[in-house]
């Protein structure tokens, strides 16, 4: 019962989070019907961006190094419920995220490396 209450208070924490604009007031210099108009649109979770971005990257190194797809699918769990229906418009990063990180852990596990042509 006390994680569940932890949990929950984790996700009321990230909603919280992703309220603030970091990138400063973007909407400045509009209209009022300009901003009224692009608040009513879906945006795209912050959260999600971040969790395909970190299972990127477990995928690139979770061959070597098992602890970075552990983070990566961590973080897209937890972060995947803080997914609003109403105000985003797309899951699928979460889901990116998640099983980028998955093939990462497993090349671990099975100790298979992938060579990447850059």
């Amino acid at each position: 019962m006390r994680f569940l209450k932890a949990f929950k208070k984790t996700i009321e924490f990230l909603n919280r989070m992703k309220v603030i604009d970091i990138w400063g007031d973007r909407n400045e210099g509009l209209s009022n019907d300009d901003k009224e108009y692009i608040g009513r649109k879906p945006t795209q979770n912050s959260y999600g961006l971040i969790g395909m971005i970190m299972g990127g990257i477990a995928f690139t190194f979770g061959d070597r190094y098992g602890f970075i797809p552990v983070i990566a699918l961590i973080f897209c769990i937890v972060t995947f419920f803080t997914f609003d229906k109403e105000k985003e418009d797309n899951p699928w990063p979460f889901y990116v995220g998640i099983i980028l990180s998955l093939i990462g852990l497993y090349l671990f596990i099975t100790g298979q490396v992938h060579s990447l042509i850059i």
